[in-house]
């Protein structure tokens, strides 16, 4: 049986254009990284592929940092849009990011990307993030995503 989907990600609603290697809707060959608010926390599942694999059924560690990036970032635009009242997305940009590989995370479960806001400013927003494979906590994140002004090369991308 089929799984019909009726939500749609905050990708797939503020940003279908997107053409991001990890998050964009519209990248034919990109991870689509599809992320939902769920309360305080943005969630995504993902379904890793052998291509992906680092070695044999362990997921490369490059991956791993574009999922939590792009997941991240769109865990701030949600915080900012309703922090600020916005029924646009910000074109937000990663200033920094660090990440913590806590173990090898198997190909074998699905991914998920569990994320929160944990600071934020008008225009910049602080994200802690994990990466779980099944219930195993694999790898951990903290970024700073800022929202671009007119000018910038990703000011509205969307």
């Amino acid at each position: 049986m089929t799984e019909v989907k009726t939500e749609k990600s905050l990708q797939e609603t503020y940003a279908p254009n997107n053409i991001c290697f990890g998050c964009g809707p519209d990248h034919e060959s990109g991870l689509r990284i599809s992320s939902f608010p769920r309360g305080e926390e943005v969630i995504a599942d993902w379904e890793p592929e052998p291509k992906y694999q680092a070695f044999a059924g362990v997921l490369y560690g490059g991956l791993i940092g574009c999922l939590l990036d792009c997941h991240c970032n769109w865990t701030a635009i949600w915080h900012l849009m309703q922090k600020n009242n916005l029924d646009k997305a910000p074109c937000t940009v990663t200033a920094k990011y660090s990440l913590k590989f806590l173990r090898p995370t198997p190909m074998d479960k699905t991914i998920r990307l569990v994320a929160r806001v944990i600071d934020s400013a008008e225009d910049r927003a602080t994200v802690k993030g994990e990466l779980k494979s099944g219930d195993v906590t694999c790898a951990v994140f903290e970024g700073l995503f800022v929202s671009v002004k007119p000018g910038h090369p990703a000011y509205h991308r969307w």
